[in-house]
Formats: C-alpha cells, sequence, structure tokens
C-alpha cells in the first residue's frame, strides 16, 4: 500500500489456460517464441474479458497450432508462482492437421505413452492427466 495516496497493488495471479491436445496420433506439445531450442510444452493463454476457461481454451488451441478442439475434461488448477499465473487446465480432442500461428515456432506430436511430465507449470497438470487417464 502507498502511503502518500493509499493505492492498493494487489498484484494478483493472472488466469492462464492451458490445453492438454490428444490427436490420433498423441499429443502435440509447442515450443512458444523465446524458449529455449528443446523446451516444449503446452499450449498455454490468457482469458480475455467475458470468455469462459472451455471457451478460451478452445480458441487458443485454434489461434496457436490451428486445429478446432472439443474439451473432454477439466483437469485440474495448478499455481505457477513463478510466473505469478494461475492455471486452469482442460484436456481436449483434436484431429486434422496442424498448422503454426504467429506464436509457435516448433510443434512435435508425442505418443501417449511416452509423455513424461516436467517438474513445473504445465507440467503438473500433465502428470495428473496421465494418472486419470491410463
Amino acid at each position: 500500500m502507498c502511503a502518500a495516496c493509499d493505492f492498493v497493488h494487489y498484484d494478483n495471479p493472472l488466469p492462464v489456460v492451458a490445453a492438454i491436445v490428444e490427436t490420433p496420433s498423441g499429443v502435440v506439445l509447442v515450443r512458444s517464441q523465446g524458449w529455449p531450442e528443446k523446451m516444449f510444452g503446452l499450449v498455454t493463454g490468457f482469458l480475455e474479458r467475458g470468455e469462459s476457461p472451455e471457451a478460451a481454451v478452445a480458441r487458443e488451441v485454434q489461434e496457436e497450432i490451428g486445429l478446432v478442439a472439443k474439451v473432454e475434461s477439466f483437469v485440474g488448477v495448478y499455481p505457477f508462482v513463478d510466473r505469478n499465473e494461475v492455471i486452469m487446465a482442460y484436456a481436449l480432442k483434436a484431429d486434422g492437421e496442424v498448422v503454426l500461428g504467429d506464436e509457435i515456432v516448433e510443434y512435435r506430436v508425442v505418443a501417449k505413452a511416452k509423455l513424461r511430465p516436467w517438474p513445473f507449470g504445465t507440467g503438473h497438470a500433465v502428470a495428473d492427466w496421465l494418472l486419470r487417464s491410463t
């Protein structure tokens, strides 16, 4: 709180959606601009004003990898303290050809049996999804 004007800056975490996009070939992982060369993760994005998380996650998938995806289930909510975000993760099914949007520089499709979660951010959602869907 600012002693001079009583302004309070809450610095609340930003709401983010994450998509575990499952296709007939496997799960789509993406590498965003600015990420290290070998770092891949889930399609993610911010909610827009008035948008539901389910609509946001489907929109992000279409914008970032060009797939029309259907939300299958809610996976969970995960704090990402390092980025001051709270992640709402969903599992989606999609089919078709990946077409990269402006924010994604590379993608790969990983067979579900070979998918390994990472120890931060959206990796926790992947771990939970794998436990529930085996």
